[in-house]
């Protein structure tokens, strides 16, 4: 059974990512997320669905305007990682997810990040770091497509 490690922002970034569900059937599913408050409507969730969550974990929320909190974030993310020790992660952004990107590629994991819906004119700063490091790198709008990175390949979300 694959181990597989989501995690992403809590508000849009989290509602997108969850709506990829049924895509980790089967597999051993690791929830991370910025906010402690979605633990229950995950376990939920993923129970109606007849599987169970094998672990939901809140990291510190943070973003570039707030440093002190970024590099917080970066070791809660990197010891998740460690622990975890997940074949592939999956993220929609944004810090908590280019932490989890850069550091399971160092593991050795299959990554994937799938850019924001919410950014129909330009990519996400945090896609546009994180991009490069993924496995697959995926953008809902076909306007923003630049060759194969990041892909369009329909729209997911």
């Amino acid at each position: 059974m694959k181990r597989v490690l989501v995690i992403s922002s809590t508000g849009g970034h989290w509602v997108q990512l969850l709506r990829l569900m049924p895509a980790w059937d089967g597999c051993e599913v690791h929830y991370a997320c910025t906010s402690p408050d979605h633990e229950e409507r995950v376990r939920a969730a993923v129970a109606a669905r007849g599987q169970a969550v094998a672990s939901y974990t809140a990291v510190c929320d943070a973003n570039r305007w707030t440093k002190a909190k970024l590099v917080r974030q970066m070791l809660e993310v990197a010891a998740l990682v460690l622990r975890v020790r997940p074949e592939v992660i999956l993220t929609t952004g944004a810090s908590a997810g280019y932490f989890a990107i850069r550091a399971g590629k160092l593991l050795g994991a299959r990554t994937c990040w799938i850019d924001s819906i919410a950014n129909g004119e330009e990519l996400s700063l945090s896609g546009e770091r994180a991009g490069p490091h993924a496995d697959l790198f995926l953008t809902q709008w076909p306007e923003l497509q630049r060759g194969d990175r990041p892909g369009y390949s329909g729209s997911i979300l």
